[in-house]
């Protein structure tokens, strides 16, 4: 066994091998209860919220190798109410990497179980950074694209990641603190 100082590692570039984005899709389904509902029986939004961010820790963890932190809630569009009883099903995948952080696409339908009739409910993509034990960001491997669907999202991912970077410049632009 070989001891490396850190400091001597310091500066270099490591080159992590890409990983095909479907290795990171990870699949979550969940029944709305009356205690997740809102006077309109339909889930808060601040629930599907959090099972948005525990998809995408799951998702990031699975494809970083290690622990992650949410960094942004880039965009979240709700398009349909979701009543008690109805079955939600999430799917969540890495779109693209940066250095440390893992762009992930979150979508979510609804089932009603008596009709069999689903529905898009949600879109989401969050920013997520792999962590060391001490919450230093860490670098993860890049993807790669297999299908279609995955291609359309990967290639978009730049646009995305320029956008993010705009607006976490617009409160210094609006608000001088």
């Amino acid at each position: 066994m070989v001891n490396i100082d850190t400091d001597t590692l310091k500066g270099v570039m490591f080159m992590l091998e890409p990983i095909p984005m479907s290795q990171s899709r990870t699949i979550q389904t969940r029944l709305v209860l009356p205690p997740d509902t809102n006077h309109m029986n339909t889930i808060f939004g601040g629930k599907v919220l959090a099972y948005i961010d525990e998809i995408a820790a799951i998702t990031s963890m699975k494809h970083a190798k290690m622990q992650t932190v949410t960094a942004s809630f880039d965009s979240v569009d709700f398009y349909s109410p979701v009543k008690s009883g109805e079955i939600l099903r999430f799917e969540a995948i890495v779109s693209s990497t940066g250095r440390t952080s893992m762009e992930l696409y979150i979508v979510v339908h609804s089932r009603d179980i008596y009709t069999g009739v689903t529905k898009l409910t949600t879109e989401s993509f969050v920013t997520m950074v792999a962590v060391d034990k001490n919450g230093k960001p860490q670098e993860v491997a890049p993807v790669f694209p297999e299908t279609e669907e995955e291609k359309r999202l990967f290639e978009a991912g730049p646009l995305r990641r320029k956008i993010r970077k705009e607006k976490r410049e617009m409160p210094n632009k609006f608000f001088k603190l």
